[in-house]
């Protein structure tokens, strides 16, 4: 494959950036970061595309999650089945993942958005204070199912995996989506690191390009994470309802060929 020229790298850069940010608050950067690396590397494989695209991700969130980790002290109880299942769920996704065509998953995903952003919408008291659902056994189970399901769908296709780890987290498990968004990170950390163990011996990933991405992401998640601290739950509700917003737009657009 060639090289990509300077303006290539500079967009992606860009990109990345802003990926590494959104993800940090509500997830679902890879919506911004994986179509640029589509547009910027015409001549890639899906499976590079996907490959460079987690290793970008990779570092941005292990920024972020270091950053929520001390900002917000996440129940460990929680957020280790979360992250362990996440990681084996992200393993079998990845291996699956040339298997599946996008245009598979792109209506489901669309679906799934527009009930999301709906049911938060009408339900504003929604992740304002955390009430967990379940106790105990029961609440394990219910970390551990969105960790397999939501990592799962992370190593087959990637994109706006956070924002469903932080939509389950607050309407599935009971939590603020401070906190929520907290556990998303690390859960989104682990998936990210599951798909790589896939990808790496694949030789997939695009490494001068994967690491400049990696960096800008990192400022982004590093950025993103701080603004969320400091904001609150309040802020971090409204962001995801936007977020989701422009992911029906994008992803409807991609249904109805709007973007050709």
């Amino acid at each position: 494959m060639a090289e990509p020229s300077l303006t290539v790298l500079l967009l992606l850069v860009l990109a990345a950036l802003a990926a590494g940010f959104v993800d940090a608050v509500v997830g679902g950067g890879g919506l911004i970061q994986l179509p640029a690396l589509v547009i910027g590397l015409p001549n890639a494989t899906p499976v590079q595309l996907l490959a460079t695209n987690k290793l970008g991700s990779f570092c941005g969130t292990t920024i972020s999650s270091a950053t929520y980790y001390r900002k917000v002290k996440p129940d460990p109880r929680t957020f280790l089945p979360l992250m362990g299942l996440a990681f084996a769920g992200a393993i079998l996704g990845a291996f699956v993942a040339s298997q599946i065509p996008r245009s598979a998953f792109d209506p489901i995903i669309l679906a799934v958005l527009v009930l999301v952003g709906a049911y938060v919408l009408l339900k504003p008291e929604l992740g304002e204070q955390t009430d967990l659902r379940f106790a105990g056994h029961h609440h394990t189970a219910a970390a551990m199912f969105t960790g397999a399901a939501v990592g799962f769908y992370d190593g087959a296709l990637g994109p706006g995996t956070g924002s469903f780890f932080v939509f389950l987290l607050v309407g599935l498990l009971g939590y603020n989506f401070l906190e929520a968004s907290a556990k998303a990170r690390l859960a989104n950390w682990a998936t990210n690191l599951g798909a790589l163990v896939i990808f790496i011996p694949q030789g997939a990933v695009l490494w001068k390009v994967g690491l400049l991405l990696g960096a800008a992401n990192l400022v982004g998640g590093y950025l993103g994470a701080r603004t969320a601290v400091e904001r609150g739950a309040k802020f971090v509700r409204i962001f995801f309802v936007v977020v989701v917003s422009a992911f029906i737009i994008r992803i409807g657009g991609d249904v109805v060929g709007l973007w050709g």
